[in-house]
């Protein structure tokens, strides 16, 4: 979902033998343009930053009012069952017609995870991502905010830039759009550490080079952070960080718990296997009639999210969304959930996650974390398994299986769990493995996607 703009960066820097002179990066950080660069960073991070804040903010709001307010007002004995299956219907709908009419099919479909390649959205192109992603995250498809983020905010740099100067550099347009995506990402994934880590590992680069795109894109996200601090603290809307507040306590890895960790990665790797599958097998449906499969799919996703309401009793909202909100409720709830009462989660979220990857638009972290605590959570009671370390493995496997980034995958799952996720880190690295191993082994799923799809 993500660019290749830190991948230009990379080859711009490090010019084969025979090629022009190869950059030095020291010297490049001690010119006059890179010092305006990391300047123009950290002013951008602040509107971008807000902007992305604001983004998130409309998206929970009308949440709030179509899942919570209004059935309140209308049904006295709690929300029916049915209630989602309209308004999946009317999200596939929107969505549909965003993507078919609006320039930029609203973005690189979520089917093919985080995706390099191309350069920064164009600006006739930030219209229909924003309304692809706001009518997908708003109307409970099973998709996150984090990849719609990263390319609303490096296109809004890009243009900012274009807007300055119109024959910028190609490396200056790479660093401030990298800047932009940082930006717009800062606290979302719970450090601006963080978010700035799952860029540069999709971008795939490191050396020296790294610092040219790195430090003004850390600067941004920095800035990013006290805005959204700041806003928080201004509107009371809340962070729209992932935290945990409730978490299980951690205990010290054991013969047990490695060991279990080979089948957690197992595990993880063949759901993120047939979730792949369902994602991209529905993909050549979808292009047949756009607007009317992607609302038939909404319809299905509403099913399945009533479907689990009525057999387990409990909302169908753990079903829909990211599962970035449910996701520390979940934890702390975890006692009170049977194992069946989590494997009929575990699959109702799997499908509908699978359905949405097809068509809608948005990016694959949070609810590959929520399946993965849900797998966790299920396994914690195996002989010699505690909470902890199976929730830290389930996230981190189901994270390298769907974001085939190992390294991000651990870090989401260790820092997710604060403290203690110290203690489960060795555990969580196994996992994680296995399951990068395994998703690299297994046949690719789904047809073999056509050039020209989006």
């Amino acid at each position: 979902m993500t660019d290749s703009r830190p991948a230009a960066a990379a080859r711009t820097a490090e010019r084969p033998s025979g090629g022009p002179p190869a950059m030095d990066p020291a010297e490049v950080i001690r010119s006059k343009p890179y010092l305006a660069a990391l300047l123009l960073a950290a002013i951008l991070g602040i509107p971008i930053s807000a902007i992305a804040y604001g983004f998130l903010a409309l998206v929970s709001t009308i949440q709030q009012a179509v899942f919570d307010d209004l059935p309140q007002q209308l049904f006295s004995g709690g929300t029916p069952a049915w209630w989602p299956v309209p308004w999946l219907v009317l999200c596939g709908l929107l969505t549909g017609l965003t993507i078919r009419y609006l320039p930029g099919n609203g973005g690189h479909s979520p089917a093919f995870g985080f995706k390099t390649g191309g350069g920064p959205p164009a600006d006739k192109e930030l219209v229909g991502i924003i309304l692809a992603a706001l009518t997908t995250l708003s109307l409970g498809a099973v998709l996150g905010p984090e990849a719609p983020l990263i390319a609303i905010g490096g296109g809004l740099a890009a243009l900012t830039v274009r807007l300055v100067k119109k024959d910028a550099p190609p490396m200056a347009l790479t660093i401030m759009t990298s800047a932009g995506s940082f930006a717009a990402i800062s606290t979302l994934l719970g450090s601006p550490v963080l978010g700035a880590f799952l860029i540069m590992e999709v971008a795939g680069i490191g050396g020296a080079t790294l610092s040219l795109v790195a430090l003004p894109g850390l600067l941004a996200s920095g800035v990013g952070a006290l805005v959204f601090v700041g806003l928080d603290n201004w509107t009371g809307l809340g962070s729209f960080s992932l935290a945990l507040p409730s978490v299980p306590p951690a205990v010290d890895p054991t013969v047990a718990t490695m060991a279990w960790a080979l089948a957690m990665g197992a595990a993880g790797a063949l759901l993120g296997w047939v979730i792949r599958w369902i994602g991209l097998s529905l993909r050549p449906v979808v292009h047949l009639n756009r607007v009317l499969v992607t609302a038939t799919l909404g319809l299905l996703i509403g099913l399945i999210a009533m479907a689990y309401q009525l057999i387990s009793d409990r909302s169908f909202n753990q079903v829909l969304f990211s599962g970035q909100d449910a996701l520390p409720a979940l934890v702390k709830d975890a006692a009170n959930y049977s194992v069946w009462v989590l494997i009929v989660l575990a699959v109702c979220k799997l499908l509908a996650y699978g359905l949405s990857l097809s068509a809608f638009r948005g990016g694959p972290v949070f609810p590959a974390m929520f399946i993965g605590a849900v797998l966790g959570i299920a396994a914690a009671g195996l002989p010699g398994m505690s909470l902890a370390p199976a929730i830290g493995m389930g996230i981190g496997a189901m994270c390298a299986a769907m974001l085939r980034l190992p390294l991000t995958s651990t870090l989401l799952a260790t820092l997710l769990l604060g403290t203690d996720g110290i203690s489960v880190t060795p555990q969580v690295i196994v996992a994680v493995a296995v399951a990068f191993v395994l998703t690299n082994v297994l046949p690719i799923p789904g047809p073999k996607p056509a050039a020209h799809q989006h």
